[in-house]
């Protein structure tokens, strides 16, 4: 992916052309994100100085907290990993960085990946703290896909992960976490909301820090960054970044938003920035009934419902009902501590919580 991104929007100089940012040297690029001629040099400096401008103007970091950075091990996680620290050491943020990276079970996929995290841990000189889907809820990916299929997988995935980070953020008894999400990302996901008719995340999903009535904030420092930068940035930096795509994730329902940002990209790069700030500006109307945050009355995680929805899926699995959590559970929510209640002071694998942290 990375040389067909470079291939594409490498410049192709003609005559006395030069770079329009130093106007000395030959570009070597152009930016997706201005379709400018840049050359590498300056690419490097605006790439950086832009991540700068957020982290500032957002007021993102204190002096002195400690940030974990998701690392999976991608290119995002990588550029991540790689930008906050030499931005940290340049700007004097006064951070103490750790890599926080979520083994999800996945056979030929996470287990490679977690190599690259493993070699980026002593490249960059970040301590790193591996949480496994196996010891938190007592499945890998791999066993769940083999009993319920391809279909909702990404479901249960990304339910267990987003636990997953935080309760991996509280083992390092971090400030904030911090993960790649990049501009595609943050636009695909208002354009997923929209279509879900998912007024609470819409209204949040462009925060550039959520999480904050919670028990760590996340931040998104790559908000305005654009996918083909960060992949033209690590392929110019010779990072070392994992390139291979899920392999249980083929027909995610994110990927068809993605493949329309894509297409709305090549004939409008700003269209990217636009839906992003359409989002910003989503106001409700005081009038709409929104979910009140409360805590899972079985694990303590957040949670709009008696139960999280990672114990709801969790219980499914365990009671050999993959379905149960699958789509709108407030009546399912209800059933499942109806039927806890009746199985309380049993043991073994459905009285297991989605986790081993107390919130």
């Amino acid at each position: 992916m990375a040389s067909e991104v470079v291939d594409a929007t490498a410049a192709k100089p003609r005559g006395g052309r030069f770079c329009t940012v130093c106007n000395d040297r030959r570009p070597a690029l152009k930016r997706p994100k201005t379709l400018e001629q840049i050359c590498k040099e300056c690419f490097y400096a605006v790439f950086e100085d832009e991540i700068h401008r957020v982290i500032v103007d957002n007021h993102l970091f204190k002096p002195g907290e400690r940030i974990a950075i998701g690392a999976s091990g991608g290119k995002d996680s990588t550029v991540l990993a790689y930008v906050l620290s030499e931005l940290n050491i340049r700007h004097g943020y006064g951070l103490d960085l750790f890599l926080l990276s979520i083994d999800e079970g996945i056979t030929g996929y996470r287990d490679d990946s977690l190599e690259t995290v493993k070699r980026n841990e002593i490249q960059y000189g970040l301590p790193l703290k591996v949480v496994s889907y196996k010891e938190l809820y007592g499945w890998t990916m791999d066993e769940i896909v083999k009993l319920i299929g391809l279909k909702n997988n990404c479901t249960f995935c990304g339910v267990f992960r987003r636990q997953a980070l935080d309760r991996g953020a509280a083992l390092l008894k971090v400030d904030k976490l911090v993960t790649g999400h990049n501009a595609d990302d943050i636009a695909e996901t208002v354009l997923l909301n929209i279509l879900r008719g998912d007024i609470a995340r819409l209204s949040r999903c462009t925060s550039i820090t959520t999480g904050e009535d919670g028990p760590i904030p996340r931040c998104k420092p790559f908000k305005y960054t654009y996918e083909k930068e960060i992949v033209m940035y690590a392929y110019f930096k010779r990072l070392d970044y994992f390139s291979t795509e899920c392999i249980y994730s083929p027909n995610a329902y994110r990927g068809f938003a993605r493949e329309f940002i894509k297409d709305l990209e090549r004939i409008r790069p700003r269209a990217i920035l636009d839906i992003i700030k359409s989002g910003e500006d989503f106001r409700i109307s005081t009038s709409t009934k929104m979910p009140e945050q409360g805590n899972c009355e079985r694990c303590g995680y957040i949670s709009s419902q008696k139960w999280c929805k990672a114990c709801v899926l969790l219980e499914g699995l365990n009671r050999g009902l993959p379905k149960l959590g699958i789509g709108r559970t407030r009546g399912l929510n209800n059933e499942s501590n109806k039927d806890m209640k009746e199985t309380n002071g049993t043991k073994g694998l459905q009285s297991k919580q989605c986790g081993t942290l107390d919130f």
